[in-house]
């Protein structure tokens, strides 16, 4: 499923944020967000490959910034109908017994009658939850193959397909977030990089699954992380993508201090400006090992 990321109703509101998919993060879909029209693109040919796995087996997003990628004009080099079709491949099923005792693939066919997922009580649910988990954990690895698979055949490559990362070697500050706010970031960091300031972007790629080894590694030697959220989980302290990372870094020996920004809700733009302001926060906090407050709401009116 292709989504165009868009903020939820009420108040009715068709612009992009995250709000959408996040809703969706605990119900079994893979989840991939892409930086711009072109990785849309690939990462939807990549897609196929990845959910139809028969190790995967499970459905899969992948989360365009609604009108900032989805309705606005930018290049995009396509591949010829059979490198694609050559690439995705046919469909590869499971077989399955059904209640007539014959051994058929798992597929709607009129000849082979079989019910699906009617209904699963006490005695099998929790099985059925499980696999899930185990899809989830095998499309870890499918990711990356795919993604190393479709540089080798379009020359184009998305970090290992889980992670993004820019300038992050040295870094002793970064941001974390996912979807084209990834791009401003980049111009900002050079920048940066230019006044002596140790800056870098993590582009978190794949939601779902977590992938929390990567974040961990790529991670691990910063001073001050800000994670930036375009969507808000009311009541809680902070939001989706910043529950994740700050969980997944949290058995760090040595972490570094996470801070959760909200941002960019209804569509609502963020200059370089208030971007970079998150940097020089991160900058104080590095220093001082101090943070005022956890969460913080970018360019809102308060």
């Amino acid at each position: 499923m292709a989504v165009a990321n868009r903020a939820l109703s009420a108040p009715l509101n068709i612009h992009g944020d995250h709000s959408d998919s996040m809703t969706e993060r605990d119900s079994g879909w893979l989840q991939i967000y892409v930086e711009n029209a072109q990785e849309a693109y690939d990462s939807i040919v990549q897609a196929f490959r990845i959910a139809e796995d028969l190790g995967v087996s499970l459905p899969i997003i992948v989360g365009l910034d609604g009108f900032t990628i989805s309705h606005t004009l930018e290049r995009v080099d396509v591949l010829g109908e059979d490198i694609v079709k050559k690439f995705v491949g046919e469909r590869q099923y499971p077989l399955v017994m059904t209640h007539e005792g014959k051994t058929v693939s798992f597929k709607l066919d009129p000849e082979n009658p079989m019910t699906m997922g009617p209904n699963a009580l006490q005695n099998y649910y929790f099985e059925f939850k499980r696999q899930q988990e185990e899809g989830m954990r095998n499309a870890l690895k499918k990711i990356q193959e795919v993604n190393n698979e479709y540089a080798a055949t379009s020359g184009r490559s998305y970090g290992n397909g889980l992670i993004d990362g820019y300038k992050l070697d040295d870094a002793e500050i970064a941001i974390v977030c996912i979807g084209s706010t990834a791009g401003t970031l980049k111009v900002i960091v050079d920048k940066l990089r230019q006044e002596g300031i140790k800056a870098g972007v993590l582009r978190l790629r794949t939601f779902r699954p977590l992938p929390v080894e990567e974040l961990k590694n790529a991670l691990k030697n910063t001073k001050a992380v800000a994670v930036m959220d375009k969507s808000m989980s009311p009541g809680s302290l902070g939001a989706a993508v910043f529950h994740e990372v700050r969980n997944a870094l949290y058995d760090l020996k040595e972490r570094p201090i996470i801070v959760d920004y909200i941002f960019g809700l209804g569509g609502r733009d963020s200059s370089p400006r208030d971007l970079r302001r998150i940097y020089e926060d991160l900058i104080r906090i590095a220093k001082t090992g101090q943070v005022e407050k956890t969460v913080h709401y970018l360019g809102l009116r308060e």
